[in-house]
């Protein structure tokens, strides 16, 4: 479909056109009940099917508000084609459609006269990659899978993986993305026994975080790093699960076995 144009109709056309479309509806607000919807739908298929003959056809839709992957999926869902009489399309309906898309939070549809449609779309923010039972899909903020997005087309995601991880994946994600030098090492995040986080870091190295109070067992880590730069060092394994002592297992040796929390 081309880009839209400017309205063609002379003003006595369009007068008369929309002196039509007002009686046609006026019939059908004074019906009632199955009656009222039987001709509901009859007057939008000959007011549509009328006015098509005089300019009134679908010749562009404009996709608003979405990436360039989710446009050809929206455009699909909407279900709506070229010469379309534009003033028999029910709005709703492609609403509906085009909000049943995984890629679409909320839908707006404009019709604009002659002859374009506007589908105006808020996208569901994407927000790691969720790998389980042998699968990897894109989730957005709330847990939701998105079935269109191609994970592998979003490996700048974060990586969760694990039953469930992607139910409490908005609670972690923010946690560490507000400490860069643990971000940029973060390899995966691994829902384990569905009760709390282990972060596997790129080198190799492991951090068992808690069940409750995430963010004040990385703020521990954090505050370690600042002492020690342990991230740059490397370890096995930091076990944060006690709030009370850090548990260290080195690689070489090189680091204690145990720190107290908060001891220097």
């Amino acid at each position: 479909m081309k880009a839209a144009r400017g309205v063609g109709l002379s003003p006595v056309v369009a007068l008369a056109a929309s002196a039509c479309v007002l009686a046609l509806t006026l019939g059908a607000t004074l019906a009632t009940g199955g009656r009222a919807q039987a001709l509901h739908a009859a007057v939008n298929e000959a007011v549509g099917t009328e006015f098509a003959s005089i300019g009134f056809k679908l010749k562009a839709v404009h996709v608003q508000g979405a990436s360039d992957m989710a446009a050809p999926d929206i455009l699909k869902a909407a279900g709506v084609y070229q010469d379309q009489p534009l003033l028999g399309l029910n709005l709703e309906e492609v609403r509906k459609r085009v909000e049943a898309v995984g890629w679409v939070k909320e839908a707006r549809v404009v019709r604009l006269l002659p002859d374009t449609l506007v589908l105006a779309v808020v996208e569901r923010r994407q927000l790691a990659v969720w790998q389980s039972g042998g699968r990897s899909r894109v989730i957005d903020e709330t847990g939701r899978v998105i079935p269109e997005a191609d994970p592998r087309l979003f490996g700048a995601l974060p990586l969760i993986v694990g039953a469930g991880a992607n139910e409490f994946a908005a609670q972690i994600l923010p946690e560490v993305a507000a400490r860069p030098r643990l971000a940029e090492r973060l390899e995966a995040l691994v829902r384990v026994d569905g009760r709390r986080w282990d972060l596997r870091l790129k080198d190799g190295s492991l951090v068992q975080l808690p069940a409750v109070d995430e963010g004040a067992a990385l703020i521990q880590l954090e505050q370690l790093d600042q002492r020690s730069r342990i991230l740059e060092l490397g370890f096995e394994r930091i076990d944060l699960r006690d709030p009370a002592t850090v548990a260290i297992r080195p690689r070489d040796g090189a680091l204690p076995g145990q720190l107290v929390a908060g001891g220097a």
